[in-house]
């Protein structure tokens, strides 16, 4: 997880990633103060709510393509998802690839639109897509949403 926290205050940091946090003292200037002092959880919800404020994910990261896409022939095969995450993965989530729940914010752009636009799967069946970071190459599946 820290290699994503990295890139929080990055090129997408203030606008898409850090838009929950720092776009209510920005754009919203007295309403946002107004409504924390009635309820500071009501402000931030029906923003979050359109796309979801946290995924569950899991991926598979390969810093060379050609090893990232021996890992997509392999899910293309019907091999599990954290099966492969384990074979292939090159971080410290070979576990099965899992990271665990990821907020807004906390993730590289490239993968956090990847992994917010994705819907929900298993890993027996996963819905996965490939994205580039300066990480390298991710494979991506959202086991769930909140």
């Amino acid at each position: 997880k820290q290699w994503y926290q990295r890139r929080v205050r990055g090129k997408k940091g203030g606008g898409g990633g850090g838009g929950g946090k720092g776009g209510g003292g920005k754009g919203g200037g007295g309403k946002g103060k107004g409504k924390a002092d009635s309820g500071a959880s009501a402000a931030p919800e029906p923003k979050e709510k359109k796309g979801g404020t946290a995924v569950k994910v899991r991926h598979i990261l390969c810093e060379k393509q050609s090893k990232s896409m021996e890992a997509l022939a392999e899910l293309q095969n019907g091999v599990k998802f954290n099966e492969v995450a384990t074979k292939y993965s090159e971080d410290k989530a070979r576990s099965g690839g899992d990271l665990g729940w990821m907020t807004r914010g906390s993730m590289v752009g490239p993968f956090q639109d990847a992994a917010f636009a994705l819907t929900k799967s298993t890993v027996a069946n996963p819905n996965y897509v490939q994205v580039k970071t300066k990480f390298g190459y991710h494979i991506i599946m959202v086991e769930d949403k909140k």
